[in-house]
């Protein structure tokens, strides 16, 4: 696969946040006793070796892991550093505080940004994806008669932002369906249907990159290029964020919006949202922002203030370090091979249909299946968690089995999940 990620920015952004993450080790500061846990049974990380990638996580192995980007577990790094700073803030809250707020605030602010390709001061941080859909959606700069469109797709956290919104102040939404069958959408469809469906008065596209309900993988850069000078694109990345090689140049968003505890395996949580200056300055913020008494040149203030889980914040540094270290190109390709194998295994099952397009292109790591019409719940809960694959059920209507394999799943699960599902 094509590493995208080595753009000149993005490698400016990338020895910055590498600099920053050697200079400032998350330990307590100085001023504090506090102990250090001691994770001596978690073996050295070989980011080459796919088996010591999983060695890094305390997962069950009796379970093959196929629903991570439900609510993922995280890799030891971040789970001492989680450990650390909750120890800190224990011994001494306020101290801990004070003495380490500006500096973890601006080491997890350059390792997002050397991970995403983009400057520091175009990144604010939430608590999950949802906080900055609603952050975005409900703070954008609109007037009446200005029309927002989103997709029958999207999930329940962006119709939602979107009806509260068309609720306060009358801003019109219309939804666009981009394809007949998940199983054979082609770009050509997505991108006309969503051209055609765009109004002179549409001055926003709400999207989402991989789609939680077929694992249709948009093809966001075509869109985007589409919409040019005609609106804001806005997107909802979560099942994108940790799992593809492309940040916002290659995607051309405007808005990119993500939880980190998914399928980049960061802290629970925690959440990002990157725009564009120009993009940020269409929006007013919802939530009060505390980063001008932490920085004498904060980042925009779109960043929801208040006291937060900073054991959990501050440890995303780990989380992208410990991305950087396999490779984002090195993940995707991992991702898009076992989904791959996965897809392949059950494609001639004469009871199970596949819902996700088997391209690469149009997918990406969740995989959607009906099994004949039978209750998938009953199906995830029974047979499934019997042969030891944790999957899930789709939150939508009609519900799909749905499994995803990640940097934490063998290729000897994956043809365990494709047996299990065989005998269906």
């Amino acid at each position: 696969m094509r590493n995208t990620s080595l753009t000149r920015r993005g490698l400016l952004g990338g020895a910055v946040a590498l600099t920053a993450l050697s200079a400032c080790d998350p330990a307590p500061d100085p001023g504090t006793s506090a102990p250090r846990p001691n994770l001596a049974d978690v073996p050295p990380l070989d980011p080459k070796d796919w088996g010591s990638v999983r060695a890094q996580f305390a997962l069950d192995p009796a379970v093959a892991h196929f629903a991570a980007f439900v609510f993922a577990s995280s890799p030891a790094s971040v789970r001492n550093a989680i450990t650390i700073h909750r120890t800190g803030f224990d011994h001494n809250p306020v101290e801990y505080l004070h003495a380490n707020e500006a500096r973890y605030g601006e080491a997890i602010r350059m390792a997002a940004a050397g991970y995403l390709g983009v400057r520091t001061d175009e990144i604010c941080f939430t608590n999950s994806t949802t906080m900055g859909l609603g952050l975005v959606y409900n703070g954008l700069k609109l007037k009446p008669g200005d029309e927002i469109l989103t997709t029958e797709h999207d999930f329940y956290s962006t119709h939602e932002s979107l009806r509260f919104r068309t609720e306060r102040d009358g801003v019109k939404v219309n939804r666009v369906r981009l394809y007949a069958d998940p199983a054979t959408a082609s770009v050509d469809e997505i991108v006309g249907n969503l051209v055609k469906a765009l109004t002179p008065a549409t001055k926003v596209v709400a999207i989402t990159w991989v789609h939680s309900g077929t694992g249709v993988k948009l093809p966001v850069r075509q869109i985007a290029d589409a919409v040019a000078g005609r609106a804001l694109v806005c997107l909802d990345s979560v099942h994108g964020f940790g799992a593809q090689d492309a940040g916002p140049d290659q995607l051309g968003v405007d808005f990119l919006v993500s939880g980190c505890h998914k399928w980049l395996f960061g802290p629970r949580g925690t959440g990002i949202i990157w725009g564009k200056p120009s993009a940020w300055a269409q929006l007013t913020p919802v939530i009060p922002s505390f980063d001008f008494f932490n920085s004498p040149n904060p980042p925009h203030s779109a960043s929801p203030g208040g006291y937060h889980a900073y054991e959990h914040e501050w440890a995303l540094s780990e989380a992208f370090a410990f991305h950087r270290a396999i490779g984002r190109d090195r993940i995707a390709a991992r991702i898009h091979e076992l989904n791959g194998r996965l897809k392949e295994g059950l494609a001639g099952t004469k009871s199970i249909r596949l819902i996700t397009p088997r391209s690469a292109d149009l997918s990406a790591g969740i995989v959607c299946l009906d099994a004949g019409g039978r209750n998938p719940t009953m199906l995830v809960n029974g047979q499934l968690k019997a042969a030891g694959i944790s999957a899930s059920v789709t939150p939508y209507s009609p519900p799909y089995v749905r499994l995803g394999a990640s940097i934490v799943t063998s290729e000897a699960e994956v043809d365990k999940a494709i047996e299990a599902c065989r005998k269906l």
